[in-house]
């Protein structure tokens, strides 16, 4: 295997990520309406792991982790695969899917003062107009006068994908601080199935045995979420990483909320309303002023 994509094979992988991520949100949103959001993720996440063995077997990348690379692959199944998932899955059981994307990928906004506090970057002008840029879409999208304080599940919902947010971006922080020994995409099978057996103890022992009522769009929506939503996105991006600046990724993957946006309104029949959009505009103008700015000193470094 190639260990570079073309560029325009790698961007078309890209936009197949963007979409795969995209709509992602809306098939979890369906699948939680019937499923309990920890058997959700767990099976979802059985599927991918299947996947993913045929995948690494296939090209040859099926190998066991190196002993410095065991934190990272700890890292993104425990934070990302597991924390992240669950927390999304929970949330969009009140939350709808076009807000619940755009509150879940405010994840670099918390990603910068982690760096400055943890990898010691600067807080420049431009950064720090980012993180208030992204600040103010969500003040913007959490109205005081707009949001139904009385509703303590919708409250509890929106909090979770907030911390959904947060416990990608300390995965992210420690992923910066690693240094790879592996490449991503040896270890992202080993990173699935750690975080299958994690899920699958804490939906045993959480929420019992699991009653799913399985019919054909039950299957569809799975078969979508494991194998398109984690199992191909996760590969395909690893592929991806490897093939294109790292600005490129930075700034191609913020067209994913649009995405979900767009397929929460047509599939699900949610209201773009006005305030969404300013406030989705202001978040992804945020994180784009605040990942532009760090990748153009990190390249002058």
């Amino acid at each position: 295997m190639s260990p570079t994509l073309t560029r325009g094979a790698a961007l078309a992988l890209f936009a197949v990520v963007i979409l795969c991520w995209g709509f992602n949100w809306t098939v979890t949103k369906l699948l939680v309406q019937t499923v309990s959001p920890l058997w959700m993720t767990a099976t979802r996440s059985v599927i991918a792991l299947v996947v993913l063995f045929v995948l690494t077997l296939a090209t040859g990348d099926l190998r066991l982790p190196r002993r410095g690379d065991l934190p990272v692959v700890a890292n993104i199944a425990l934070l990302h695969m597991t924390g992240f998932a669950v927390l999304m899955g929970i949330g969009l059981q009140t939350v709808p899917a076009g807000r619940s994307i755009v509150l879940g990928f405010t994840t670099p906004l918390w990603v910068i003062p982690g760096a400055m506090l943890f990898l010691g970057e600067r807080l420049t002008p431009a950064r720090a107009a980012g993180v208030a840029m992204g600040l103010c879409g969500l003040a913007l999208m959490f109205n005081p006068m707009a949001f139904d304080w009385s509703d303590k599940r919708a409250l509890l919902g929106n909090g979770l994908l907030l911390l959904a947010a947060f416990c990608w971006a300390i995965s992210i922080v420690h992923i910066r601080k690693h240094t790879w020994i592996s490449t991503p995409y040896q270890l992202v099978f080993w990173e699935v199935l750690l975080a299958t057996c994690v899920l699958l103890v804490l939906a045993l022992a959480f929420e019992g045995v699991p009653h799913i009522a399985w019919d054909a769009q039950t299957v569809l929506l799975f078969g979508y979420g494991g194998i398109f939503g984690v199992a191909l996105a996760y590969w395909a991006m690893a592929m991806v990483n490897r093939s294109l600046p790292a600005v490129t990724t930075s700034l191609g993957v913020l067209a994913t909320p649009v995405v979900g946006v767009l397929s929460a309104v047509l599939i699900l029949d949610e209201p773009l309303s006005l305030a969404l959009l300013a406030a989705m505009a202001l978040i992804l103008g945020g994180i784009a002023l605040g990942t532009v700015t760090f990748r153009s000193s990190a390249a002058l470094r």
